[in-house]
């Protein structure tokens, strides 16, 4: 099996949940190798990981129930009782500490990490083998509703917003997790989500269409000047779950120019409701095939959720990015489909949308 060098940028992983809270992360350190989790800085540099979007997510306050304790099997496959709405009190109170983990991250890594604003300062880190952190927020809870901390977090780093995870906000409606369901499960975008993906297209905010419900998806589509991003997701005619796009959303994708970067998680790409993480990579390589085939190879890129949700154990963690890179390799993607696949798609998505 032929070795990856190939820098690899993702569009997700949630390890900074894991850092901040004991109970996800158990105490685990960002610089010290770990079999804990998924990603840290040793495993990283193991799996040619140049960075990518890492996410703040709040989870609800308090002891909430899991997904598995949520969920409700049906006849044909699963659906999860909706998630509540969180406050923006809390949301904001949290995502501003996980800001000052971050950054006390970065003072503390001796020029080892970077969080990125630019796609220029994005390049120079790849170059000297520095991992660029792109600030995200996994559902805009922590935005308030009047929009009047938006450039502040701007101007704090924050340089991707997915406007819900799969429970309703102020400004849309995540999309509830179910299978087999179609993504069509609610009301759209509010007044302040359009005024939201409108501000954030002034500031050079990417807006992630990620976990947002189907009408959610078409609004943003009909009113956002760049071009759609849907930053971890599957292909919902492979494997028919809640989260994942139509045939039609990836037109529309395709159209804007954007990306969509697959998401690792094996409950999305199977056929079926097994959750077990025995799943070959060639069912990774099936969703992408799909991807280049209805987007484009210019359009595909990796969105692995590392950190946050449960992956193929071909895959493993960081580690096993090399893994995917190879089978895509002995598929037949030569080397200029793979540099794309990697990294240079998400750094052409970014280009047209910072400013």
């Amino acid at each position: 099996m032929t070795t990856n060098t190939l820098p690899i940028l993702d569009g997700h992983n949630d390890t900074l949940l894991h850092l901040y809270s004991q109970e996800r992360g158990s105490g685990r350190s960002f610089f010290e190798q770990s079999e804990l989790g998924h990603i840290d800085l040793p495993r990283a540099r193991q799996g040619n990981f140049a960075g990518g979007f890492f996410a703040i997510f709040c989870p609800a306050p308090g002891k909430t129930q899991a997904m598995k304790e949520r969920m409700i099997v049906t006849e044909t496959g699963y659906e999860v009782r909706p998630f509540p709405a969180i406050e923006h009190a809390y949301a904001q109170r949290m995502t501003g500490e996980v800001i000052e983990l971050l950054y006390h991250l970065e003072a503390e890594s001796a020029e080892q990490i970077k969080v990125v604003r630019t796609v220029d300062e994005l390049q120079d880190c790849m170059q000297k083998g520095i991992l660029a952190i792109i600030l995200h927020f996994e559902g805009a809870e922590a935005i308030a509703p009047d929009l009047d901390n938006l450039e502040s977090f701007y101007q704090r780093g924050l340089r991707s917003l997915g406007l819900v995870w799969s429970r309703p906000n102020d400004f849309a409606h995540g999309v509830p997790f179910g299978f087999p369901r179609s993504p069509d499960t609610g009301p759209g975008l509010t007044a302040a989500g359009r005024e939201l993906v409108h501000a954030c297209n002034r500031l050079g905010i990417l807006v992630d269409l990620a976990h947002l419900n189907e009408q959610g998806f078409w609004d943003v589509a009909q009113i956002s000047n760049a071009p759609l991003v849907v930053t971890h997701t599957a292909v919902h005619a492979l494997s028919p779950s809640t989260r994942n796009l139509t045939d039609r959303q990836l037109d529309a994708v395709k159209a804007s120019d954007g990306i969509v970067g697959l998401n690792f998680g094996v409950s999305d790409m199977r056929t079926d409701t097994n959750s077990d993480p025995n799943l070959p990579l060639t069912v990774m390589v099936r969703h992408i095939d799909y991807l280049v085939e209805h987007l484009g190879i210019d359009r595909v890129g990796f969105g692995s959720d590392f950190d946050g949700t449960t992956v193929s154990r071909e895959i493993g963690d960081v580690r096993g990015l090399p893994k995917l890179v190879s089978a895509l390799r002995e598929h037949g993607y030569d080397e200029a489909a793979l540099r794309k696949l990697t990294h240079e798609n998400w750094l052409r998505v970014l280009r047209l949308t910072w400013p």
